[in-house]
């Protein structure tokens, strides 16, 4: 599976933005799919995921409430809706596909896009 994100952008906090994340080259509905983001210097951090069926989601403490993540399996595109951003939501954001694992550790996704920038500003 190649993944390619994108909407990633500079707002102000308050503001959304909505990343969204293609696949192609197998079968997409196959896989579970998440978001992770990171920092300079710091370690990848979860931030959502989405059963295959995009049924089931889970998501961060820090986000919950705020982002929302869906997909659409027709489309093989995962979306992530972020709203009242924050200065800390600063980050490159990273979507992600896997078959089985544990769905908050990086190590369980077997694919992954090439990140996009979201910058908060205060």
């Amino acid at each position: 599976v190649q993944l390619q994100a994108s909407g990633g952008g500079l707002v102000q906090a308050g503001a959304s933005l909505r990343l969204s994340c293609v696949a192609s080259g197998r079968t997409f509905s196959n896989y579970a799919l998440g978001w992770f983001r990171q920092t300079p210097g710091k370690e990848r951090e979860f931030v959502a995921f989405i059963s295959r069926s995009g049924g089931v989601a889970y998501y961060a403490d820090s986000v919950r409430g705020r982002f929302t993540i869906s997909r659409d399996n027709a489309k093989n595109t995962q979306y992530l809706q972020m709203n009242r951003l924050k200065p800390e939501d600063t980050a490159v954001y990273y979507c992600a596909a896997y078959i089985r694992g544990i769905y908050t550790h990086g190590e369980s996704y077997d694919y992954w896009g090439q990140g996009t920038q979201v910058t908060v500003s205060s």
